[in-house]
Parts: C-alpha cells; sequence; structure tokens
C-alpha cells in the first residue's frame, strides 16, 4: 500500500483523480509515496510518485470522453464541451513534462541528487518520468481515436489499466507500466536512500523543511550547486498530518518533541499561501514560545520556495526579511492587552457583548492555538466568539502530559465546536534519544497519576510517548555538597561541551525550579559560576521585556524557569536544584511532575540533574544513580 499525502482525496476531486487515488493507495508498494496535488513552484500537477527503485514520475489526470475530443496534434488539443464549447489545451502528456522539467531542474541544483562525474555529470542520478491518465478512454481507443499518433502508449495510462474493477486490470502490469514510465530515459542503478528521498521532499516541499546547514555553493561546470549538510525534514506522518488536516476545525495531542509546533507552524504557512487574503492568528501561552514561534514563521514564509533563489551575498547569514506575512504570532495575554485592548477580568463581559451584537473585536479567519492544555475555557470561548463562522478554521495543539495549570477540558462546551472524528494523535518523540524519552517518561509515570495513557485513540488523557529510537548518552545524575558546587560544575561542563563537542553555547539551557529558596539566591550563583569560566548567558526569565526580546540564536547560555521553557528545545539542558522539586509551597503534585518532564524533555542530545539536598525526586534519582553503580561494578567484575 503505497504512502498517500494527503492520506485522503479531497471531496471535489474528479471521479477519475479519485479512482487513480484509490488504486494506486492499495496497489503500489509500500515504500512508494504518491503526493496529490503538491504545488511546486506556484504550479499543481496532478500526481507526483517517488520511489526507490523508480525514481520520480509525474502524472496529469483528464477525464475525457471520446466526444470530447476534436482535434488532436502533437503539441495542442482542441476540446469540444457543453459548457465552454471549443477550447485548445495542451497535449496533457506535453503538460506532465513540464512539470516533470520544473521539478528536474530545480533537483538538479543539488549535487547531493546529481552524478558527480562521467558522461551524465551534473545529470540527475536517479529516472524523472512522465505521462497522462485518461479515465474515461480504454486501450481500444487508442488506434480508434487516433490517440497513437500523438501520443506514446508507454506514457499513457487508460482505464482499463487503472482500474481494479475492470476484467481487463493486472496489478502485476499496473505497476510495472509506473516503474516503466518513470524510468524511460534510462534505468534507475542504485536504489534511492532515504536521505536522497528526504532531500527531494526537502527542496519541492517547503512546508517540510526543518533545518539544514546551507553552504556557500562553488562555482561547476558553469553550474551552481547547492551543498546542504544535516539537512533535516518533517518525516512523512509529520507532513501528512500537516497537509491532511483539512478545513474547519482540528485538534492534534502529541507527546513532547513530537513535532507539534512544527506542523503548527507548517499548516499556518499552508493556510497562507492557499488563503492569501485570510487573516491568520497563532496563539500561545507562554512569551518564549511565543518569539520562537514567530522566528520560526518568519523563517518558513520567507524562505524562498526554491532554495537555488538564496541569495548567498552574505555568506551563511541567511534571508533576513521581515514581517510574518497576514499570520500574526502573539502569547494570549499579550493579545489581549495590544490587540484587543481588554483585560483578562473583561473576558466574560466581552464574550456577553459579542453574543449579544453590542460588542466589536477583531476577527480571524484561522486561528491556530500552541499549548492548548494551558488555557483556560473562558479563553477558548472568546477565541471562538473572533473566528469567522465561514471557515471554522480552529486548530488546536496540546500534550497534556505538560500541563501545569489545573484547567477543566470540554473543548465541545468551551468552543461550541465538535472535535470528534477530526483529532489526531502524535505518539513518537523525534526530539530527545531513546535514553532521554525512558527516563523522562520512567519518572513521569513513577510520579503522576497518569490517568488513561492513550496510545493511539482518543481514549485517555495521557499519550506515551515512542522514541525515534536514536541512541545517546544516559542523563546524568550529580549529587553535589552544595548548590555553590552545583553551578561550578554545570559552567565546567558546558565549557568542556562547547570547547570538546563543538556544541554552540546558544545550545545550552541551565532550567531551575525557582529563583530563590531559603535565603539562597540560585540564579546569582549560576551567574558567578558562568561568569569564571568567562561564559556569557541570557537570564531568559529575568523580566517581561527580556522574555520578548529573546534572540534564541544569541551566542549566550540560555538560564530559565522550567515554566519558560515549554516549546523550546536545546541541544544541551541542566535542571539545577532538583532537591526543590516537588515544591513544599505547590499544592498540586501533579504540577510539579509535569514541570519535571518539561525540562527533561526539552533536551535533544545531553541531559544532566543536578541538587545537593534532598526530596522525593532526589530520593528516586538516587535509586537510579545506585543502580547505575551496581551494573556497573556487576560488568567490570564479569570481564
Amino acid at each position: 500500500m503505497a504512502y498517500m499525502i494527503p492520506e485522503t482525496i479531497r471531496s471535489s476531486a474528479t471521479a477519475g483523480e479519485r479512482l487513480l487515488f484509490k488504486t494506486m493507495k492499495t496497489v503500489l508498494p509500500d515504500d512508494v509515496i504518491v503526493y496529490y496535488e503538491p504545488t511546486i513552484r506556484g504550479r499543481r500537477p496532478d500526481f507526483v510518485l517517488i520511489g526507490p527503485d523508480f525514481g520520480l514520475l509525474v502524472l496529469e489526470v483528464k477525464d475525457y470522453t471520446k466526444g470530447t475530443l476534436h482535434e488532436l496534434n502533437p503539441e495542442r488539443w482542441t476540446l469540444l464541451t457543453a459548457q465552454d464549447g471549443y477550447k485548445t489545451v495542451p497535449n496533457p502528456v506535453d503538460q506532465a513534462r513540464t512539470y516533470m522539467f520544473l521539478i528536474k531542474d530545480m533537483l538538479e541544483l543539488d549535487e547531493s541528487l546529481v552524478n558527480r562525474d562521467g558522461r551524465y555529470q551534473n545529470k540527475l542520478k536517479f529516472p524523472c518520468g512522465h505521462g497522462a491518465v485518461f479515465t474515461r478512454l480504454h486501450t481500444s481507443d487508442m488506434h480508434s481515436l487516433g490517440l497513437d499518433r500523438v501520443l506514446e502508449p508507454a506514457q499513457t495510462f487508460m482505464r482499463d489499466e487503472i482500474d481494479p474493477d475492470h476484467p481487463n486490470f493486472n496489478e502485476e502490469e499496473f505497476i510495472e507500466k509506473i516503474f516503466n514510465t518513470a524510468g524511460m530515459m534510462f534505468p534507475l542503478r542504485d536504489t534511492l536512500v532515504r536521505e536522497e528521498i528526504d532531500a527531494i521532499r526537502y527542496h519541492l516541499f517547503p512546508e517540510v523543511r526543518i533545518s539544514a546547514e546551507f553552504r556557500r555553493p562553488p562555482e561547476h561546470q558553469d553550474q551552481m550547486l547547492l551543498s546542504l549538510k544535516d539537512l533535516k525534514a518533517m518525516d512523512l506522518h509529520q507532513e501528512n498530518m500537516a497537509k491532511q488536516l483539512g478545513d474547519k476545525n482540528r485538534l492534534i495531542r502529541g507527546v513532547a518533541g513530537s513535532g507539534k509546533t512544527l506542523i503548527l507552524a507548517s499548516r499556518a504557512k499552508l493556510l497562507m499561501r492557499e488563503h492569501p487574503d485570510w487573516k491568520i492568528l497563532i496563539l500561545c501561552y507562554n512569551i518564549s514560545l511565543s518569539r520562537t514561534l514567530e522566528a520560526l514563521i518568519r523563517r518558513m514564509v520567507n524562505e524562498p520556495d526554491s532554495l537555488f533563489d538564496f541569495d548567498f551575498s552574505g555568506g551563511n547569514e541567511g534571508l533576513t526579511v521581515p514581517g510574518t506575512g497576514n499570520i500574526a504570532v502573539r502569547n494570549f495575554h499579550a493579545w489581549l492587552k495590544f490587540d484587543l485592548k481588554i483585560k483578562e477580568d473583561q473576558i466574560p463581559y466581552f464574550i456577553e457583548k459579542i453574543d449579544g451584537g453590542e460588542a466589536i473585536l477583531p476577527t480571524y479567519d484561522a486561528i491556530l492555538i500552541d499549548e492548548g492544555q494551558d488555557f483556560e475555557p473562558e479563553w477558548f470561548t472568546l477565541v471562538s466568539r473572533l473566528l469567522n463562522p465561514e471557515t471554522k478554521s480552529l486548530l488546536l495543539v496540546e500534550d497534556r502530559a505538560q500541563s501545569i495549570y489545573k484547567r477543566r477540558r470540554s473543548y465541545m462546551q468551551d468552543t461550541g465546536l465538535d472535535f470528534r472524528g477530526r483529532s489526531k494523535v502524535l505518539n513518537i518523540n523525534y526530539r530527545n534519544t531513546e535514553q532521554i524519552v525512558s527516563f523522562a517518561w520512567d519518572f513521569y509515570r513513577e510520579h503522576s497519576a497518569v490517568r488513561g495513557v492513550v496510545d493511539k485513540e482518543m481514549d485517555g488523557e495521557i499519550i506515551a510517548p515512542l522514541s525515534t529510537k536514536r541512541k545517546g548518552y544516559a542523563p546524568g545524575i550529580v549529587r553535589a555538597k552544595d548548590f555553590s558546587q552545583e553551578a561550578t560544575f554545570v559552567a565546567r561542563q558546558i565549557r568542556l561541551l562547547h570547547t570538546q563537542r563543538g556544541i554552540p553555547l546558544s545550545g545550552m539551557l541551565v532550567l531551575y525550579r525557582v529563583r530563590r529558596w531559603r535565603g539562597e539566591d540560585y540564579v546569582a550563583e549560576l551567574k558567578s559560576a558562568l561568569e569564571k569560566e568567562g561564559l556569557p548567558y541570557y537570564w531568559l526569565t529575568e523580566s517581561a521585556e527580556s522574555k520578548r526580546n529573546y534572540d534564541r540564536n544569541g551566542e549566550a547560555v540560555t538560564i530559565s524557569t522550567i515554566d519558560s521553557s515549554k516549546g523550546l528545545d536545546f541541544r544541551t539542558v541542566f535542571i539545577v536544584n532538583v532537591d526543590n522539586m516537588p515544591l513544599p509551597l505547590e499544592e498540586d503534585p501533579e504540577r510539579e511532575a509535569s514541570l519535571l518532564y518539561i525540562a527533561m524533555t526539552r533536551a535533544q542530545e545531553y541531559l544532566c540533574l543536578t541538587y545537593s539536598g534532598h526530596s522525593a525526586y532526589t530520593a528516586y534519582l538516587d535509586a537510579i544513580q545506585e543502580s547505575r553503580k551496581k551494573q556497573h561494578k556487576a560488568k567490570k567484575s564479569a570481564t
């Protein structure tokens, strides 16, 4: 069964497109990716297929009947329709060929996808084919209608070749013809590997891009080739979710690190592209996350569809285009204050006035909400009142394992929108290593009620994470004699990771639960220790202004409370003063467990927890450390 993107075809698709979609989905091999009506540099071919065993194929689908075809020649066809009368259109195979060369020319500028030497130097290392599908004509019509004079049969699919219900249909012949049509110019020598398929997707579909290191393109055979290092793209499941969400209200529930925010941002860009006149709003609870989201949206909106249009005159600095188009990114309270110009305690009053037609506030064609688990019911009510009733385009993204505020949750009651059958679950953690995912989830299960764990369906509260199996180091556990020793240890480790492992300071995060406790200023100690090591730092949570001015890419170690780290990720995370958790003043133990789980899952590669006192959590960590020591001794004695 082929992987279809989107996974279902739109209801307005033609009958022929729906038939071919279903046939390819059920007949083609599992490793074939089929895109339906993808937007590629402003053009929309009907189908684009990518397969490791055949390369790339573009297909155009036509529902022409015998009576439709009036006059045919190799370049142009004249059609006679009841609605339009006579009209001239390109030969459908030529139309597919045009799309194919558009794609081919783009991909040939990536040095990883072309032959580096030999007869076909700088040409794609895999074949690109094109063809046309006539869903209401049969093979017998090729000669009787003179189609064989203007079409190449090997590039043409007729009804009896694509319809499983037709007596002449043969699955093996259909697959073989797909493969042969793609490889008409030359056969594929080596199977395409995952990295090459990801590179193809990366170039063709800007919305799947996560990151890549750009290298200045060198002169090469009178051609500028782009070299991409550490290319990262959404996986197919994430891409499908961004493109399949469809219209109206939707809910995404996912584990930490599953790409929820990335999908939300990609969805916003797709909406902007499809509806340039729409007014789009992205809301979240966290100020620092809103800054990160805004930077992500700005990059996605202003990045050219083709990276080969990238301006390298400024080196590797990238694009510095201001603005996020028609997308506004706000944290909830800033939105209230600066956009709606109301206070939180006025929300019920304004909801009543809006319902009575006595108040006018800004309205939006699409609203996307990150951190939905932290929104109050009346916040959702207000948001839903300001949503265009014609579009009802509301996307909610949440992870209740990261809920740090007691919120009653009934989306139907809060928004008036029914999310049943309109929800998706993301349970694969892409951010963290397998060791960090396991460590964090084991802690959360031990210290949280974890009622009704969700695996794939929407029958529970908390989603159990699955790891992508990316291996790494076991999280570090360090007990010190006092906090001063903790701070000194953390500063030295940051210096070592920076100098020996090459991790940028912008990729380092130090998290604390509270700034002061029992007369000790933990942040002051941290700052002093970092200064002694000559390490620049940025105290993210010093003030509201420091949160608003936060530069995620600034070359400095970030210091933050756990609360403000939601939605962020760093290569290395140190969680200090764990003995202050669970905080004695905190009445809700679930909040404390969620907070530490959030803190742990900010780390992409390296995680270390330090403490110098005693608490329920440090007792748990001490036990893990003792178990590790016993395992190490056992291994040592065995050798």
